[in-house]
């Protein structure tokens, strides 16, 4: 590259977010044909990032073609904020994006970077969801060919698909996947919301942030615009079912740290080997008991 021409760089040696501004562009590019296309895997030139494919360097590309100055971010990892993955991607993006602020509290983000699970706080308008993706597209396990799964996601042929939930019903007596579930989105494409639980499946429908995904290993990125309607891939006589965390006696189950009935949980073993119930999403958790909602027994994994 001529100098003259050379992009300008911060004290760490590198252009603000990593990627130079090209690679920015293209990834952008992508994200805008991916929103017009809502569930259309739109493929890009994904880049070697300083880590390895499939610790997210796919939503973190998305990330970093995004974020600017003045930029208010949150990662997290399942729900929590100080998991390794979380740790890792916050503290690099802070050093390649100076001026960036990041938090931990959901309701302050403007871009929010997440692996596995959606905020139990409801998104705005004014925030971007970046989910990583591992594998996006639903119809892999059942045709092998990339060219192949093209012409069925364009017809809308997802026939193979519902054969293989229906073979789950007559083994099982219900749909067992428990995260990764098939989710069509504006009555056409059927995508893969990324292993988020079924839980969060709801949060992706008539959503008023915008939800993006990258998958950096398989070069795709595709989006759920703001209110757009995604359902569960189901039959009409058998309803889709979300976790519910009820006990034996059809109770649900509370965080035994903040008292709350509504979120998703993760299950822990107490030291007398019982089993306990915390929230997933840490942020939620601690405002609660921040709020005073909180009940007398601490739990820690």
């Amino acid at each position: 590259m001529n100098p003259s021409y050379e992009l300008p760089r911060d004290e760490a040696g590198y252009s603000f977010g990593f990627l130079d501004e090209y690679a920015k562009r293209e990834v952008r590019r992508a994200i805008l044909k991916a929103i017009c296309i809502p569930g259309y895997q739109t493929p890009y030139a994904s880049r070697e990032m300083p880590m390895g494919r499939g610790f997210g360097t796919g939503g973190l590309q998305l990330t970093l073609s995004l974020i600017g100055r003045g930029e208010c971010l949150k990662v997290i990892d399942q729900g929590a904020d100080d998991s390794v993955n979380a740790v890792n991607l916050r503290q690099f993006i802070e050093l390649t994006c100076p001026g960036v602020d990041t938090t931990e509290h959901t309701g302050e983000a403007t871009l929010i970077q997440s692996r596995h699970r959606i905020p139990e706080q409801p998104l705005n308008s004014a925030q971007v969801l970046v989910l990583q993706v591992p594998y996006p597209d639903p119809l892999v396990v059942v045709e092998a060919s990339e060219a192949k799964r093209k012409i069925m996601h364009g017809e809308g042929d997802y026939s193979r698909l519902l054969t293989k939930l229906y073979e789950d019903i007559v083994r099982f007596a219900e749909i067992t996947i428990s995260h990764r579930y098939p989710t069509r989105i504006n009555g056409h494409y059927v995508l893969d919301p990324s292993p988020i639980p079924r839980f969060d499946i709801a949060k992706l429908d008539h959503s008023p942030a915008l939800i993006l995904f990258g998958a950096g290993r398989e070069k795709k990125i595709y989006a759920v615009p703001p209110h757009t309607r995604a359902e569960p891939l189901v039959f009409d006589d058998i309803p889709f079912r979300a976790e519910d965390f009820n006990d034996a006696q059809g109770q649900r189950r509370a965080c035994q740290r903040c008292g709350a009935s509504d979120s998703f949980l993760d299950e822990f073993s107490s030291a007398n080997g019982t089993a306990t119930f915390q929230c997933s999403d840490s942020d939620y958790c601690n405002q609660r008991v921040a709020a005073g909602n909180g009940v007398s027994c601490e739990v820690t994994s």
